[in-house]
């Protein structure tokens, strides 16, 4: 899996790379076609930086999250969280789709 992370008007640390590639690591456990994630850290805000988490997958599948907050360490947690949710909702559905198209075939 392909990983950056991009800061504007925000220096990025290792501690914060680290951070937030653990973070994202996790993400192909819940939606395996995940193959790049994009972590854009702005800190144009002075006490509320954001965090826009952008996960690509085959066939031009794109998933987005925004979080907004005075941690960014935080931000990454929540915004991942968000993203995991995201992920789970599509795979059960596309789970869904596959089996109740099976069984209407089959009537």
């Amino acid at each position: 899996m392909l990983f950056t992370i991009t800061g504007k008007h925000i220096e990025i640390t290792e501690a914060i790379r680290n951070h937030a590639q653990e973070k994202t690591a996790k993400l192909p456990k819940y939606y395996d076609s995940i193959d790049r994630v994009e972590v854009i850290l702005d800190g144009s805000q002075p006490n509320s930086p954001s965090v826009e988490v952008i996960a690509r997958g085959e066939h031009s599948k794109v998933f987005v999250v925004t979080e907004r907050g005075g941690d960014a360490y935080r931000c990454i947690d929540v915004a991942v969280r968000k993203l995991e949710r995201q992920l789970r909702r599509k795979k059960e559905r596309e789970r869904d789709n596959k089996h109740t198209g099976a069984t209407e075939i089959s009537r």
